[in-house]
């Protein structure tokens, strides 16, 4: 009973992906359309944040420069836990952009990977989790771009609706992890450093 039932949750919840995929899709949009898709482009192989951390290891000084190493190594994980790990457990085809109307206009070209989760996603909230620990001013407007960037995904008719959101999550999670490991091996954070200096006898 539990697994007929766990199949017919996700039915419906593919359902609903599917259908709020067709929704957006039949949307016009023209001006959007070009936004999203520089957008979807521009994060491509990560190229966004990996110009991001070249910034702030140029011109942010040793802060700028921590949380450089620790974006750049959340991609780094979060890409291969995505395209090695998880893409590989769930055969979940690319959506049929052209069989649901999706505007030419707003297309950006197909990946022949499989579609769960999205990599782009997972990549933008895994960069924006790790930097903004760093650098905690950054944290929402680093957060705002990951969520746009996996907007994007599904905008231009790459992914569907859950599959960002899926990677989104993965990101953060992995992001959140290597963290953790950097916090533990190397050197504590503003904020880690600033509770150190809180406790510390004057």
């Amino acid at each position: 009973m539990r697994r007929v039932a766990r199949r017919e949750v996700l039915h419906e919840l593919s359902s609903v992906d599917h259908a709020v995929y067709e929704a957006i899709a039949r949307v016009p949009t023209p001006v959007l359309d070009r936004q999203m898709r520089r957008l979807s482009q521009a994060a491509n192989r990560s190229v966004i944040w990996l110009g991001i951390a070249a910034g702030l290891a140029a011109f942010g000084g040793g802060a700028g420069r921590r949380a450089a190493v620790r974006g750049t190594a959340a991609i780094g994980v979060t890409s291969a836990l995505v395209n090695i790990g998880i893409k590989s457990l769930h055969d979940r085809p690319r959506p049929d952009r052209a069989g649901l109307k999706v505007p030419i206009g707003r297309q950006v070209p197909m990946p022949a990977s499989r579609s769960f989760p999205s990599g782009h996603s997972a990549s933008g909230f895994a960069f924006a989790g790790a930097v903004g620990h760093e650098l905690p001013w950054l944290a929402l407007p680093l957060r705002f771009l990951a969520a746009a960037v996996a907007y994007s995904r599904v905008h231009t008719g790459v992914h569907y609706p859950g599959d960002a959101v899926a990677g989104s999550i993965v990101g953060a999670s992995a992001g959140q992890a290597v963290t953790s490991l950097f916090d533990r091996t190397g050197r504590p954070g503003p904020v880690a450093a600033e509770r150190v200096t809180r406790r510390s006898p004057r």
